[in-house]
């Protein structure tokens, strides 16, 4: 498989090399021209958690979900040497030889998304996106499949089950901050996404240099399927927000911070009150991206739809409740839902 890689392609060209024109986006997607380059481009907002008490936490966070989809968390409490150990593992694993790579491979046919593989598949219009990646269940234990894990570096499972013991915590607290948003008991929003059987999906995201970065696309533009998606990111710019007012503009990443991204269940379940935030990932023409996202999402039979709370003769349902499994059928496929 590593020949069809991103990585491995990104190693056979020189700076100078233009990209295959299978990676090529459309001239309304290419970054280079697409993307605002104004004096002053919008910021998403900030929460700062050491800054803020309860109650102001919780306003800023639903205000973040309603206005924007996304915010930055900072002084969240997981610590600097977990988030570096973390980082480090994965940056290792990618930097392994192919053939120890591959032992962790996608199988296409399991019906699951998780292992070891590359983002080479076309889309609807014949294009590819310049990233490999790695996806794995880190949370809740007893969905944990530990085969498809590394083994390599040696201390890879300690540093994610590390990281995961103390975002579990976050995870929590903003699912309390956006029911609490909404006028709700504390826990409804975490109990629309399953509760204590939420799944937690972890993906590493590794985007090798490109020798011409305004034409492609690491990850082209959608919304995350999931309630909320905790995005890690290393010092690499690369990810872009749509604005209507401006349009396509990068997020200037506070090193250190976890990017919160609301995603299409807790769109549903708000019924539309927060919204999930359109974003895209441009990559560099030096430097290897490399972001950890972690997707919370409903287990696959969860029947999700708008809260009942928020449904009225004033305010009727803007979603259809459907399983998890469906929904995620229908978005994949381009389907209507």
């Amino acid at each position: 498989m590593h020949q069809g890689t991103v990585q491995a392609i990104s190693s056979m060209l020189r700076s100078q090399d233009a990209v295959p024109p299978e990676f090529v986006r459309t001239a309304d997607e290419q970054p280079g021209a697409t993307t605002y380059r104004g004096v002053q481009p919008p910021a998403i907002p900030v929460v700062d958690l050491a800054a803020m008490d309860h109650a102001q936490a919780v306003d800023a966070i639903a205000a973040a979900a309603r206005d924007w989809g996304m915010f930055q968390l900072v002084n969240h409490g997981i610590p600097a040497e977990v988030v570096a150990h973390l980082q480090r593992v994965g940056r290792e694993f990618f930097e392994l030889p192919p053939e120890k790579k591959e032992v962790r491979l996608q199988d296409p046919k399991s019906g699951s998304i998780e292992g070891y593989g590359t983002q080479i598949s076309k889309d609807l219009n014949g294009k590819k996106a310049w990233g490999d990646f790695l996806f794995h269940i880190v949370w809740p234990p007893s969905r944990i499949n530990h085969d498809y894990w590394p083994r390599q570096p040696s201390s890879y499972r300690e540093a994610n089950e590390d990281y995961t013991k103390h975002l579990v915590g976050v995870i929590d607290k903003i699912m309390e901050s956006l029911s609490l948003g909404l006028g709700l008991d504390k826990g409804a929003i975490k109990e629309g996404l399953g509760g204590e059987d939420m799944v937690l999906m972890q993906k590493i995201n590794y985007y090798p240099p490109c020798p011409q970065p305004e034409l492609v696309l690491g990850v082209v533009a959608h919304t995350d399927m999931s309630g909320i998606t905790i995005l890690l990111p290393n010092d690499v710019p690369g990810l872009q927000v749509f604005n209507d007012d401006v349009g396509w503009f990068e997020v200037d990443y506070i090193s250190g911070a976890l990017i919160i991204h609301i995603g299409d269940q807790i769109e549903i379940l708000s019924n539309g009150k927060y919204k999930g935030v359109l974003h895209r990932v441009t990559v560099n023409k030096e430097k290897v991206r490399l972001s950890w996202p972690v997707f919370c999402e409903p287990p696959a039979d969860k029947v999700v739809g708008p809260l009942p709370q928020l449904v009225t003769d004033e305010s009727p349902a803007k979603f259809k409740t459907k399983k998890f499994k469906d929904y995620q059928y229908c978005k994949l496929n381009k389907l209507p839902q």
